[in-house]
């Protein structure tokens, strides 16, 4: 029996929704035949009967070819269109808000809500002239509508978001030293528990009327105010304990 088959020859072949949709079966399949069926009936778009019928070296090489896709580090995708619509990647990364880069921190390495992280990351284009161009406020809860957003965009806006955080992390030291999990240290999160909760609390001054609209705020001026505060304690705690000695 002939099959035919289309087989992905770029990560812009392969969705965010096929990936997710792949990961959850990894995580439970451990025949590794069946595990590459499953590979090539979501990445190829055919029937798991239609799959049984091609032979073992066929699979093989399929699989070889797609595996070989996740092991490239991609270009950054600025742009892409999905159902009619053009996305665009933020073009201004460094003015993003406290309340963005919170949820970016938050799901950019959660296969599970990914979307979440790539709503953030990219956004239908307002204005486009030439190589500029503008894009939509960032709206919670219209991650949906990029689940079908290629692969490639997903992955190298990973990548370049990481180098983004490590930048933030090496300028921010004071707030990030001494913590191996890149997480906010004791002032502004003075446990694992409270998270991203303590920083915003602090920045409000513990008036919960006030953390809407903190989050608006851009990341890097309320990271100059965390680390303002966090020397301003730590000098009075100096004070203090030299008062008493």
């Amino acid at each position: 029996m002939k099959v035919k088959i289309t087989i992905p020859t770029s990560l812009k072949d392969i969705t965010l929704q096929q990936y997710k949709r792949f990961l959850k079966i990894q995580e439970k399949v451990t025949d590794q035949r069946f595990l590459n069926a499953k590979m090539i009936e979501i990445f190829c778009g055919i029937d798991l009967k239609e799959v049984m019928h091609l032979q073992l070296r066929d699979t093989e090489e399929i699989v070889s070819i797609i595996t070989a896709l996740f092991d490239s580090k991609p270009e950054l995708v600025k742009r892409f269109t999905l159902n009619g619509v053009q996305y665009g990647f933020q073009p201004q990364l460094d003015e993003i808000t406290l309340g963005e880069y919170i949820d970016l921190d938050t799901f950019i390495g959660d296969w599970e809500n990914m979307e979440k992280a790539m709503n953030v990351l990219y956004r239908p284009v307002l204005v486009n002239v030439k190589e500029r161009y503008s894009i939509e406020e960032y709206r919670v809860g219209t991650e949906q509508q990029i689940m079908d957003m290629p692969m490639d965009a997903v992955m190298s806006s990973i990548f370049f978001f990481v180098e983004f955080r490590t930048g933030l992390i090496e300028k921010y030291d004071e707030l990030f030293r001494g913590n191996g999990d890149k997480s906010l240290d004791s002032f502004s999160q003075f446990t694992k528990k409270w998270g991203w909760y303590q920083s915003i609390a602090a920045l409000a001054q513990f008036d919960i009327r006030g953390f809407e609209d903190i989050t608006k705020l851009g990341v890097h001026e309320c990271f100059m105010m965390l680390s303002f505060m966090k020397d301003k304690n730590e000098l009075e705690a100096k004070q203090i304990k030299k008062k008493f000695k």
